[in-house]
């Protein structure tokens, strides 16, 4: 199959669902039962869980460092390296304002700048979180005593300010493994070499993301 110029992208082709339940309805997601019509294929059941969609933000400093946060994660019973994340879950909370408040609640960051670095699917075969990874740059602390008081798997992580390049041989050594790290940090890493031309204004139109065309 060739591809005409820039005709690599993901095609949006939502398929007839003939019946839809909620199976488990939990505090954060739903685990969600179709049948989905897939034309000569037949019809087949799909579970899957359904994901109020997340932000991420890649922070990077004047030296080329990344600011990495470590917390325990009891599915895979790991303390795992991470950079800031979090639910959208506030309503009507645009992305970049949800990127903005982990950065404040995880890391005592505010960001003079954000710019879209990557968006991913991390699970799509059983799962339909979209992310948005933002680049976090001109960087300030917050006051002492404007800082989130952290709780549950975040009381008391460690943080961690680690060259980008280190970072990058951490993924591709398996050393660290998070999916939305790996995303960002090669990311970062090749942005980085093409003058950060890639990079997209923080308010980017995101129609596949949550409550976009992907859940019509």
């Amino acid at each position: 199959m060739a591809l005409a110029e820039g005709g690599l992208v993901d095609a949006f082709d939502p398929r007839p669902v003939t019946s839809s339940e909620v199976v488990m309805a939990g505090r954060v997601w739903d685990v969600v039962r179709d049948e989905v019509d897939l034309g000569d294929a037949g019809l087949h059941v799909r579970e899957y869980v359904r994901h109020p969609g997340a932000v991420a933000v890649l922070v990077l400093d004047d030296e080329n460092r990344v600011c990495l946060i470590q917390q325990y994660r009891h599915p895979i019973r790991t303390r795992e390296w991470e950079i800031p994340a979090g639910l959208l879950d506030v309503e009507g909370e645009p992305p970049w304002e949800a990127a903005a408040r982990e950065l404040h609640e995880e890391a005592d960051l505010v960001a003079g700048r954000l710019d879209v670095l990557v968006d991913i699917r991390p699970s799509p075969g059983g799962l339909d979180e979209a992310i948005r990874v933002y680049l976090a740059r001109n960087l300030s602390a917050v006051p002492e005593g404007e800082r989130h008081v952290r709780e549950a798997e975040e009381q008391g992580m460690p943080r961690a300010w680690v060259p980008l390049d280190d970072a990058v041989s951490a993924v591709l050594e398996g050393r660290i493994q998070n999916s939305i790290l790996a995303a960002a940090v090669l990311s970062a890493h090749v942005a980085g070499q093409r003058n950060w031309s890639t990079l997209r204004p923080y308010d980017t139109p995101w129609p596949q993301g949550p409550g976009g065309s992907a859940r019509a």
